[in-house]
C-alpha cells in the first residue's frame, strides 16, 4: 500500500475481509443485530435463512454471544458452507430448493418458536453493522 499511498499522494488503507473469522463483511451485520436484541430476545435464540457468509455470520455472533442459533440452509447448500456454520456452534435445518423456501421456513419457525429472525440485509442494523469498519 506504500507505493500506491505514494503514488496517490494520500494514505490509503485496505479492509481484509479475509482476515474476519468468517470471511466477510455479514459478519459485522449479524453481530450488530444480535447484540442489540433485548435480554428476552436472546433468551429466546435467532434463526435465519443464508447458503453462505450470513449463516456463518450468525452461528459465530451466537457462539460469541451465548445466544442458541438456527441456520435454515437450502438443501443444495455445499457441505463446506453447512460444515463451517457447524463449527461455528450454529444448528443447522436443511429445507427447500432455494433460498426463498429456506427462507419461508425460518420466518415460519421463528414465529411458532419465539425465535428472532435475523435477515441477510434488508434490517437496520443488519445494514448498519455491514457498513462498519
Amino acid at each position: 500500500m506504500d507505493k500506491i499511498s505514494a503514488r496517490l499522494g494520500n494514505t490509503i488503507l485496505v479492509k481484509r475481509e479475509d482476515r474476519q473469522p468468517v470471511h466477510s463483511f455479514k459478519l459485522r451485520g449479524a453481530y450488530a443485530m444480535i447484540a442489540s436484541l433485548t435480554e428476552e430476545q436472546k433468551a429466546h435464540g435467532v434463526i435465519t435463512a443464508s447458503a453462505g457468509n450470513h449463516a456463518q455470520g450468525v452461528a459465530f455472533s451466537g457462539n460469541r454471544l451465548g445466544i442458541k442459533t438456527l441456520i435454515v440452509m437450502p438443501v443444495s447448500t455445499a457441505d463446506i458452507k453447512v460444515d463451517a456454520v457447524r463449527s461455528f456452534g450454529g444448528e443447522v435445518l436443511l429445507h427447500g430448493a432455494n433460498f426463498d423456501e429456506a427462507k419461508a421456513k425460518a420466518i415460519a419457525l421463528s414465529q411458532q418458536q419465539g425465535m428472532t429472525f435475523v435477515p441477510p440485509f434488508d434490517h437496520p442494523m443488519v445494514i448498519a453493522g455491514q457498513g462498519t469498519l
